[in-house]
């Protein structure tokens, strides 16, 4: 657990410059900090036998097209947001909300899928071992992310006090 709770700790100091370099995958992140694949990462922290890591090779590699999917069309909604900050009008706020909404339910989604698909390859403990893990990171990402930008109508108010 110790050594769990290194790799989480490096890893929450690692994101905070992931939410600045928006196209960057968090795989390449884990790479740089850990000198290994996210999937390295993975295996060494669900710590499966050599069947059970054969059965869920393919549970994994199939949630991690989906996530990255899902990334991409999370950071396109943070790049419309960018774009979009100075001129923000009723329409443009409550499209970038239903499509933040729509990404939310479609990583909550992706976890269900994923951790029934997972738990018939390797158990029920192990499923949720890599759901538990997927979330935390997802989560850090998602609160750097938050830290680095703006609400709506923030840099107004910073512009009329430094007025």
């Amino acid at each position: 657990m110790k050594k769990l709770s290194l790799i989480l700790i490096l890893a929450a100091a690692s994101f905070s410059s992931y939410a600045q370099s928006s196209y960057k995958e968090d795989l390449e992140v884990v790479q740089s900090v850990y000198g290994k694949s996210k999937a390295d990462l993975v295996k060494q922290y669900m710590n499966l036998s050599d069947a059970q890591a054969a059965a869920f090779t393919k549970v994994y590699d199939d949630y991690e097209t989906s996530r990255k999917a899902l990334g991409q069309t999370k950071f396109q909604l943070l790049n419309d947001y960018a774009a979009n900050y100075e001129t923000l009008t009723d329409a443009k706020a409550d499209e970038l909300a239903k499509a933040t909404l729509k990404n939310h339910v479609d990583y909550e989604k992706l976890y269900s899928k994923t951790y029934n698909q997972a738990k018939k390859a390797i158990g029920s403990i192990n499923a949720a071992k890599f759901i538990q893990l997927e979330v935390y990171l997802q989560t850090i990402i998602r609160s750097e992310i938050l830290e680095a930008i703006p609400f709506i109508g923030e840099m107004d108010k910073n512009k009329t006090k430094m007025m």
